[in-house]
């Protein structure tokens, strides 16, 4: 395979992820905002707390595991704290640093949106399992 061949192949590759994230998102966002009044990047920010230790991250952790920048984070994070669902804390050995912190109401509420979130990601992905055009990736991906 020549260069250019080998450069299309993987541009289209790269456009059907891109076509296939940008489905699944929309329709993970939209299930999460009607059925839970919560969006697609609170709903992640609630698990990765949930799952962390003492179920608090650094500013800064909660910003690269969610793909956001440091002013993004701290936006999402004042809605999310505006809600009830976490709390800031300072660093005890670095006043300097900031904890998110989940609160139970943040737990609950992750716990009650995590089935919508899963459904609709099963779906979605089986959905586009029927597209010609991104059944390759699926089968891919889903092996």
């Amino acid at each position: 395979m020549g260069v250019d061949t080998k450069a299309a192949a993987d541009g289209t590759l790269w456009d059907g992820i891109v076509v296939l994230h940008g489905r699944v998102e929309h329709r993970l966002a939209k299930a999460l905002q009607r059925r839970h009044g919560i969006g697609l990047s609170e709903y992640r920010a609630l698990c990765h707390l949930a799952r962390a230790g003492d179920g608090e991250l650094r500013m800064q952790e909660l910003a690269d595991l969610i793909g956001l920048n440091q002013s993004s984070v701290s936006r999402l994070v004042a809605r999310l704290e505006s809600a009830g669902l976490t709390r800031r804390d300072m660093c005890p050995k670095d006043r300097r640093g900031v904890y998110t912190v989940i609160t139970d109401e943040g737990r609950a509420v992750q716990d009650k949106a995590a089935p919508t979130y899963t459904e609709t990601l099963t779906q979605s992905l089986d959905e586009a399992a029927t597209d010609p055009a991104l059944a390759p990736l699926l089968t891919t991906f889903r092996s």
